[in-house]
């Protein structure tokens, strides 16, 4: 089957990605204009990296008036970390790093050990921490409904209280996009700009704008743990058993998190055209196929949500 499309349907897709970009924009301002004190949750990942573009795009020609926010567990890929700093400097905004290895030693926090281990969990005590330490009312965050079951639940303005805690329940109705952000002192609220894209629309628009991504988005060799089906990046700090097997394979990473829960998928789309085609024939989400810790429970991401996570 040929991947040549007509000029009309590129016409339409350009169109539609056209209304996506100025939703995302009129949610971005909408939190400026609303808050006193928002940032922006940045992991160097494809969705916040959109974010950027959409936020410079916002207030241009000023520079984006919040941080950038990276909660690092100490266990993410460097080439995300690197491209993290890099695109901070590139746009002139405020980066703000804070670790999640100094939340554990501080709170003496006990981390999962054994098999499938990982800091994941953890993220959202040093994420509430640097909520309170920079009094941030809102977080901007890259989430998307197509994700994961949970996600689907949130609002764009998704309300949070005062312990950072998420109630599905309690969540604010949005008619004819109006959003209502009034909070009381200590609450705070996540906006999702994006909640209405998928991942193809993330790509597309990425391809659109031309923007630079960090390499393990694409098709590249690798020594690989494969363990239960699944192939994780080798690295010294994940616990490796006797049934895991070291391979090199050509892949690459559909979604970038903590390196010990994020799976690879085995590809040879080198360049954003391939991968734009790969995502089309697929029928099973990023995080259903790539994100191990969302596939230890039916209900792993709402439990964490519940509890303050991104």
């Amino acid at each position: 089957m040929s991947n040549i499309q007509s000029p009309e349907s590129i016409v339409q897709r350009q169109d539609y990605l056209d209304q996506l970009e100025s939703e995302a924009i009129y949610i971005m301002r909408e939190v400026a204009g609303q808050f006193e004190r928002p940032a922006l949750l940045f992991s160097g990942g494809k969705d916040s990296i959109t974010l950027v573009r959409l936020a410079q795009k916002a207030f241009a020609p000023g520079k984006i008036p919040f941080p950038l926010v990276h909660i690092d567990t100490g266990h993410n890929f460097p080439e995300a970390t690197q491209y993290r700093d890099w695109l901070a400097n590139e746009v002139g905004a405020k980066l703000i790093v804070r670790q999640v290895e100094d939340t554990i030693k501080a709170k003496g926090l006990k981390e999962q050990t054994g098999k499938n281990a990982t800091r994941n969990w953890l993220q959202t005590f040093t994420l509430l921490d640097t909520i309170e330490e920079f009094e941030f009312d809102a977080c901007i965050g890259g989430a998307r409904r197509d994700e994961e079951k949970a996600r689907a639940k949130e609002r764009i303005f998704s309300f949070r209280d005062e312990f950072g805690q998420w109630d599905p329940k309690r969540q604010r109705p949005e008619l004819w996009n109006l959003f209502n952000g009034k909070i009381s002192k200590g609450e705070n609220v996540r906006c999702f700009p994006i909640s209405n894209w998928t991942e193809l629309d993330v790509w597309s628009y990425i391809e659109r704008e031309k923007i630079p991504l960090p390499s393990i988005y694409f098709s590249h060799q690798r020594e690989m743990i494969l363990r239960d089906g699944n192939l994780l990046a080798n690295a010294d700090f994940i616990f490796k058993d006797e049934n895991d097997v070291i391979v090199t394979k050509t892949v690459r990473f559909r979604t970038v998190g903590d390196m010990t829960c994020t799976a690879a998928v085995e590809s040879y789309a080198d360049t954003i055209e391939k991968v734009v085609n790969e995502i089309k024939a697929t029928r099973i989400s990023e995080r259903g196929e790539t994100r191990i810790d969302d596939q230890q429970t039916e209900a792993a991401m709402e439990d964490r949500k519940k509890g303050g996570y991104f």
